[in-house]
């Protein structure tokens, strides 16, 4: 898809089964987002909050998380990021 949605709202967004291959989604807000079978591979999610967001089969390959929140509020990268 390749979509830029940078510094996105996408807050509480039901992107289950959403196509963002190679999106830029750095610093987007994706905080509670349904994220479920989403295809994330290659993405930028540099800066993205992820905090509660649901990566339930998600496909992250490739995918850039540098200074991510993860869902469970602990930055990429950080012990017990869980992302």
């Amino acid at each position: 898809s390749n979509a830029n949605l940078s510094n996105a709202n996408l807050s509480n967004a039901n992107l289950s089964n959403a196509y963002l291959l190679g999106a830029n989604l750095t610093g987007a807000n994706l905080q509670s987002a349904n994220l479920t079978y989403a295809d994330l591979s290659g993405a930028n999610l540099s800066g993205a909050n992820l905090t509660g967001a649901n990566l339930f089969e998600a496909d992250l390959s490739g995918a850039r998380l540098t200074g991510a929140t993860c869902p469970n509020g602990i930055v990429n990268g950080q012990p017990g990021a869980d992302c």
